[in-house]
């Protein structure tokens, strides 16, 4: 009788070997389910990462366009060279009033916004300077009232940093001459168009003459972001319109921006 109740209470081989494959099966789909969850979150943040890069860019870029040419109220302009220049796959160089460009790796455009700024137009510094893009204070502004302003040179371009290897938005501003700073990661390109008076189509820098430059009316802004590496190579379109594969596993997105020019002497008589 006890040999009989042992073995009804004993499992064959073959249940075992059922119980061992519903047991990897379980398993099994429990990770991939992990492994999608993972994944799907990874590339949510990722787009969410990127999309934010694209908005905080183009907000910064419109928002000082918009101030270029800008002269208080109380202030009398202090140079004639114009309130904005761009330079065509570089970045710009030179002083304001002679400005060149350098040519860059990434082909991005740069450009060069100038205006007169005090304490109320720009965020004031600790000792109430007025501030370039970077915050820091620019020489020879007055924190009292009836200020005449400082003029304020803040130039822009995408460019890898030397540290991180990562592309970024970077802005040198003449608070501190020569000395660019990051803004923004994940800017890969910037692409600047610019509408002179009258013209049918945007035109680039390097199509831009001299005289031209205090006639500018409107600028199209696109910028290019790449996120993080994914595992796979993708499409995207770049600022140019044109669809490639990228050649890393990085997805990319372009945003696009068109900003009136309010203040340009020329373009406001």
């Amino acid at each position: 009788m006890k040999r009989r109740r042992y073995l009804r209470r004993g499992h064959t081989l073959l249940e075992l070997m059922i119980a061992t494959a519903l047991g990897l099966m379980v398993t099994a789909g429990a990770v991939s389910l992990y492994r999608s969850q993972r994944d799907a979150f990874t590339r949510a943040s990722d787009a969410t990462h990127i999309n934010e890069a694209g908005v905080v860019s183009l907000t910064l870029l419109g928002q000082q366009i918009q101030m270029a040419g800008f002269t208080p109220v109380d202030a009398s302009p202090e140079n004639a060279a114009p309130a904005l220049f761009g330079c065509s796959g570089g970045r710009p160089t030179g002083g304001d009033e002679s400005p060149g460009c350098e040519a860059l790796a990434s082909h991005s455009d740069g450009i060069v916004i100038r205006y007169v700024g005090d304490s109320i137009s720009t965020w004031p510094s600790a000792t109430g300077q007025t501030t370039d893009c970077l915050g820091q204070a620019v020489e020879g502004s007055v924190a009292s009232e009836g200020a005449s302003g400082v003029l304020v040179s803040n130039r822009f371009y995408a460019n890898k940093s030397g540290s991180t290897s990562e592309t970024e938005l970077y802005c040198e501003g003449n608070g501190r001459p020569g000395y660019g700073q990051p803004l923004v990661e994940g800017v890969e390109q910037l692409r600047i168009r610019y509408w002179p008076a009258g013209a049918l189509q945007p035109l680039d820098a390097s199509a831009i003459t001299s005289n031209q430059w205090s006639r500018i009316v409107a600028v199209d802004l696109c910028v290019l972001v790449q996120g993080a590496p994914l595992g796979r190579r993708m499409r995207y379109v770049d600022c140019d319109g044109v669809a490639s594969l990228g050649t890393d596993t990085r997805s990319r997105q372009t945003f696009w921006r068109r900003v009136a020019v309010r203040n340009n002497e020329e373009v406001s008589q």
